[in-house]
């Protein structure tokens, strides 16, 4: 048995181009025919996070909903002296965020 598919142009310009496409097939009850609907897919628009400041192993960064630490400190300089970086380094990412919010409000 042989059926007809009806797709429209663009649709099938993206194929004829070697691009893939998605979507759905269904059988339109009025014409009888089996028709291809594509799927409108666009890409996520994301904004990148703003870079507050570097840390010494890491960075604080601001998005539009949270503030994020990025902490790697190495296991070769010992549990006490990681603890050290860790509080050292929190510190100084509290004293960033403090200075960009009064940057900011100016």
């Amino acid at each position: 048995m042989r059926k007809y598919i009806e797709i429209a142009k663009d649709a099938l310009e993206r194929i004829l181009s070697g691009k893939f496409v998605e979507g759905s097939l269904h059988l339109d009850k009025a014409t009888g025919k089996i028709v291809f609907n594509m799927y409108n897919r666009l890409p996520r628009q994301r904004l990148k996070d703003k870079l507050i400041r570097f840390l010494e192993h890491g960075w604080v960064r601001e998005s539009l909903t949270r503030y994020k630490v990025y902490e790697s400190v190495p296991k070769n300089i010992g549990t006490a002296n990681a603890v050290d970086v860790l509080e050292r380094d929190v510190k100084v990412a509290i004293g960033a965020l403090i200075d960009n919010e009064i940057i900011n409000r100016v």
